[in-house]
């Protein structure tokens, strides 16, 4: 290394001075030596903090101390789901009264086989309820959501009588008014529930697929109709539109309250 190297590394901490530059740009070492330390150089200066507003900052602290003096202490979950179940047992009762007055169980398909596809759908009834409104997990798998509502319908669809009662658009139609009618009562209450957290897709959607389940339960032991088509048309397809409906109805929803 000659004295001029020597130099160079002195002042690798300024500008070098147009004699060292000169020799730098000739020398092999001195090149290598700037470029490393250009590499392990500080980075440039941060830019400057973003100001922060005092004023929105003291407004959203008011809110927060506003909420938690309004609900100090959690509501108990588990009564939120006790209240959304009675209501969808009364509407499960109150709908198999309405549409039973000439008969309550007439799916003919086995009993074995109408008392276990109704066991599935209670399952999911149930299931549905507790993943929209239990806070043990804060976020559930869509997949979880989505295989349970499929495994519901593929045991409609395979549990099928195959008889075909009353002409197939009367039918559908029918079946179809009866489930959207059902399900108004189950699925806003279930709505007004889920406005006590933040918007959740998955929850949305479990609540609606719960909700509306009432309504496809009652038409499983009830329609005397067993075809593909019109369990297809008239039991499923409304089914996954009114979960549908749930989660686009909630996500303009705004949410009542964030408290604990």
């Amino acid at each position: 290394m000659t004295p001029e190297c020597e130099r160079v590394l002195d002042c690798l901490d300024g500008p070098l001075p147009p004699d060292l530059a000169s020799h730098a740009a000739g020398c092999a070492d001195c090149r290598a030596l700037l470029e490393g330390f250009h590499v392990l150089a500080p980075p440039a200066a941060l830019p400057p903090p973003v100001p922060i507003n005092e004023a929105k900052l003291e407004q959203t602290r008011r809110q927060s101390l506003t909420e938690l003096a309004a609900h100090p202490l959690p509501t108990p979950w588990w009564k939120e789901v006790a209240v959304l179940l009675a209501a969808y047992l009364g509407v499960g009762a109150v709908g198999l009264f309405v549409v039973g007055r000439h008969g309550m169980m007439l799916n003919s398909a086995s009993p074995w086989v109408v008392a276990l596809v109704a066991l599935l759908i209670i399952v999911g009834v149930g299931g549905g309820a507790m993943v929209a409104l239990a806070p043990r997990q804060r976020t559930w798998p869509f997949t979880l959501v989505a295989v349970g509502a499929l495994v519901v319908a593929l045991a409609q669809l395979s549990g099928r009588s195959g008889v075909q009662v009353r002409p197939f658009l009367a039918g559908t139609l029918g079946c179809m008014g009866a489930e959207v009618a059902l399900s108004v009562v189950p699925l806003s209450l279930a709505l007004v529930l889920l406005c006590r957290s933040a918007f959740q897709p998955v929850r949305a959607l479990a609540a609606g697929l719960s909700s509306a389940g009432v309504s496809l339960l009652v038409l499983h032991v009830h329609c005397p109709d067993g075809s593909a088509g019109h369990l297809m048309l008239g039991h499923v397809l409304p089914w996954f539109v009114l979960a549908g409906v749930a989660v686009f109805i909630r996500s303009r929803l705004p949410s009542r309250t964030y408290a604990p």
